[in-house]
């Protein structure tokens, strides 16, 4: 019988979050920097890759705010789990402070959302824009949360099928004013409608917001997933070890895909609406790489090479704040390593000036992760 994971933090799970930001902080100017100095086909693949589709479809970079919010998600049973556990006769109690943490997270998250959105008419009303990533991750995470905490395990799956049954629903049979029912362009669906007529402030896409109102409700389903993922890896018995839960989660992942991609043929695969089959698909990617994730770090014991990746997963909130407008990373890289960067060819520039914004956000990181310094909300 295999340790309980019930209260040991898992080191793949911090190091998925990090693989996951580590494109969004540096490493993805790099590789748009080795594609433009070597011109090699894989790299001029992967560039191509790291841009986001720009309305049906699916790139790699599509995946990372889903996987953000599916790895959410998995933390939730680890997290919620162990207050719940050790209050047995307050649980009430118990469950008043989680709300009470829950609600002050989801409000400071939208706040700094704001921020990050970097409107220059922060107080105008009408120029400012309210939805954000960090948003959306706060009200995904918050009405999946409300959801595990309140119903059992069958409930939360038909909550789950609510969710992307609901949305598909909507979608598809609610008229838009000029448009009708079904239209699923970028002017035309549902959910564009809505936040043109109610999202506070602008929209980030004139006609829609790739973080609106309506679309944030499938993204509750990313982070339901997640929460049955944790649920899963936390379960312990005799026959299910490390290696079976990775087995499990990597078939689950191609099932998802499966699934996704047959789903898409009605209801196509799309970020800026967050639509059912994305989430779906993403969540079949998201499985496969924690699954490989586990696999490698948990089954097999292979820890050391992802030490980096947890520097950047345990302060993945305050390294995204950081490297999003407060800091401005590319101009002190500019600064310190200018001299160096000019000794090489210029098309090889870009390259180094990322380089220089990633090891000084890893240097960073990895003093705040020797100091045991977590920045939590």
């Amino acid at each position: 019988m295999e340790p309980s994971q019930k209260n040991r933090r898992l080191q793949s799970l911090d190091a998925l979050r990090g693989f996951d930001m580590l494109w969004i902080i540096g490493f993805e100017g790099m590789v748009h920097g080795m594609s433009q100095a070597t011109g090699w086909p894989v790299m001029n693949w992967l560039s191509a890759e790291l841009h986001h589709s720009p309305w049906n479809g699916f790139t790699i970079y599509d995946l990372i705010f889903p996987l953000f919010i599916f790895v959410s998600g998995v933390s939730m049973p680890f997290s919620f789990g162990k207050k719940l556990e050790g209050a047995l006769i307050n649980i009430k109690t118990v469950k008043n402070g989680i709300y009470r943490s829950l609600i002050k997270r989801t409000i400071i998250l939208i706040l700094l959302g704001m921020i990050v959105n970097k409107s220059q008419h922060i107080l105008v009303y009408d120029q400012m824009r309210f939805a954000s990533v960090l948003g959306r991750i706060a009200l995904s995470c918050f009405f999946a949360a409300l959801i595990y905490l309140n119903s059992g395990f069958r409930w939360q799956i038909f909550w789950f099928l609510i969710i992307l049954f609901g949305y598909w629903a909507l979608m598809e049979w609610v008229p838009v004013p000029g448009f009708g029912a079904g239209v699923l362009t970028p002017e035309g669906n549902l959910a564009s409608y809505l936040d043109r007529e109610y999202l506070p402030g602008k929209v980030l896409r004139e006609v829609y917001d790739p973080e609106g109102l309506l679309s944030t409700i499938p993204a509750i389903g990313t982070a339901l997933l997640g929460i049955f993922t944790g649920r899963f890896l936390r379960y312990s018995s005799p026959g299910l070890n490390h290696l079976k839960k990775s087995f499990i989660m990597i078939c689950s992942g191609f099932f998802f895909l499966g699934i996704g991609l047959l789903w898409n043929n009605v209801f196509p695969i799309n970020k800026n609406m967050w639509t059912s089959s994305f989430v779906i698909y993403t969540g079949g990617w998201s499985l496969l790489l924690l699954g490989l994730f586990y696999l490698i770090i948990d089954a097999w014991g292979l820890k050391k090479w992802s030490v980096f990746l947890v520097w950047i997963g345990t302060n993945s909130i305050l390294i995204y704040l950081l490297s999003h407008g407060v800091f401005d990373f590319q101009y002190t890289s500019d600064f310190l390593f200018s001299g160096l960067i000019n000794l090489s060819p210029e098309r090889w520039h870009f390259f180094w000036l990322n380089s220089g914004i990633l090891l000084m956000q890893l240097v960073f990181l990895r003093y705040l992760y020797k100091k045991k310094l977590f920045w939590k909300i």
